[in-house]
């Protein structure tokens, strides 16, 4: 069943390590890349809640969630392949957008889906096993790079302009691996038709087209479960976190700690390979911490386990500046590692059991504003933000997601979790 997040994460694995390697190598500026990374969560804004309205409306011989699976798979990884071969920033700005939006058009569904098939005394290890493969995925394909030009001998440096080969064949991997799981889960399990299906092609024919799927979905913010309410705060300061560490952390590394800004020199090029081993240390770290994270949530709560694992997260950035050697960033990115188990499976088990069934793709399509909101919110201000108050250094982004990582903890305790 959850299989196939192991290709989504993927591509969302080459694209949190890499995109801001290939923006710099194409030319872009550090208080530029905010900017140009506004691509993944507008087109999550926009994609995830139709793409939930229209899945729990959907029923033909793949079933409901599936043809939306395929559907993404198939355009990620075309857009996996276009990336690393962009000729210009414009170009590879453009695709982030349609690989951005490809990725949560398979994604999204997979959060109804555990929903859709498992009762809720299973929800928190299904989607602690979403975890386990979203980790898994990532550890692959965020070390790729490195094992290229570490074990195979692929050069990690070009021409100014052009995308190292070590991070296309990389990206080239991703998609074979994007499609393929993918595949498998349509494969491997199945879907059941709705109870009542007069009922459900009712509604279907009385709220069509996608006017009306828009209009419901963005209205859908108004009218959200009390829990789920609570959980919005909670993530919009998680997912500012995170997305301050994919934009900034490849320049934070290379320049506060390989002390270098040269996109065509081998030391940057090898701060970047290393932040991709980074990325796949904190990944390694989430998959095997979502085997303890029922264990943990069934000896206290689901709340307070979100806590720890956030503030874990929390001091793991911060303590990013004050790290020199390169070898011992890999203790920061544990506590990423064990925040971001959580990010991906605490809140969806705490809202599942507060959502409507017929209604629970709509609801984890609109839950997805507040991890795509803060995320605008970063790319709009921690640009500015460094430029006007920290000298444009982009290891303080770190931090500032590392205090964004603590209040997301202590408003965990604001949520009422109940089934």
């Amino acid at each position: 069943m959850s299989f196939g997040f192991l290709g989504i994460q993927f591509g969302f694995a080459l694209q949190n390590a890499n995109v801001s390697r290939i923006f710099e190598t194409l030319g872009a500026s550090k208080d530029a890349l905010p900017i140009l990374w506004l691509a993944a969560p507008v087109t999550g804004l926009l994609v995830q809640p139709i793409v939930g309205y229209y899945s729990d409306r959907t029923w033909n011989k793949l079933g409901r969630r599936r043809p939306f699976f395929l559907a993404g798979a198939i355009l990620a990884s075309f857009a996996l392949i276009v990336m690393p071969n962009s000729p210009t920033l414009w170009i590879a700005a453009g695709t982030l957008w349609l690989m951005d939006g490809s990725i949560n058009i398979s994604m999204e569904p997979f959060r109804a889906f555990v929903g859709d098939k498992l009762p809720d005394d299973q929800r928190t290890k299904g989607f602690a096993m979403q975890s386990f493969f979203i980790g898994t995925g990532a550890v692959i394909a965020s070390m790729l790079p490195y094992i290229f030009t570490n074990w195979f001998g692929v050069s990690n440096t070009a021409p100014e302009g052009i995308i190292p080969d070590s991070v296309r064949y990389s990206f080239y991997i991703g998609a074979a691996a994007f499609l393929g799981a993918v595949i498998y889960t349509i494969v491997k399990t199945k879907e059941y038709p709705p109870e009542d299906m007069e009922a459900f092609l009712a509604e279907k024919a009385e709220k069509k087209g996608v006017f009306s799927g828009l209009k419901e979905a963005f209205l859908g913010i108004f009218s959200m479960p009390k829990t789920m309410k609570q959980l919005a705060f909670v993530q919009f300061f998680s997912w500012f976190a995170l997305f301050a560490m994919w934009i900034y952390t490849t320049s934070g590394v290379t320049s506060h700690i390989y002390g270098t800004d040269d996109t065509t020199s081998a030391l940057y090029n090898e701060g970047a390979d290393w932040v991709g081993v980074l990325f796949a240390i904190y990944n390694g770290v989430a998959a095997i911490f979502a085997f303890i994270l029922p264990v943990f949530a069934k000896l206290t709560n689901r709340k307070i386990t979100h806590l720890v694992c956030l503030f874990a997260g929390g001091i793991g950035l911060i303590s990013i500046f004050y790290i020199t050697d390169p070898a011992m960033l890999f203790l920061p990115m544990i506590g990423v590692g064990i925040a971001w188990s959580s990010i991906l499976s605490m809140p969806y088990a705490m809202l599942a059991g507060a959502l409507p069934a017929n209604k629970m793709g709509y609801y984890m399509g609109v839950f997805n504003f507040f991890i795509v909101i803060p995320q605008i919110v970063a790319a709009s201000i921690l640009g500015y933000l460094l430029k006007t108050f920290f000298g444009n250094d982009s290891i303080y982004a770190l931090i500032i997601g590392g205090v964004a990582m603590f209040l997301a903890g202590l408003l965990t305790l604001l949520v009422k979790d109940t089934d």
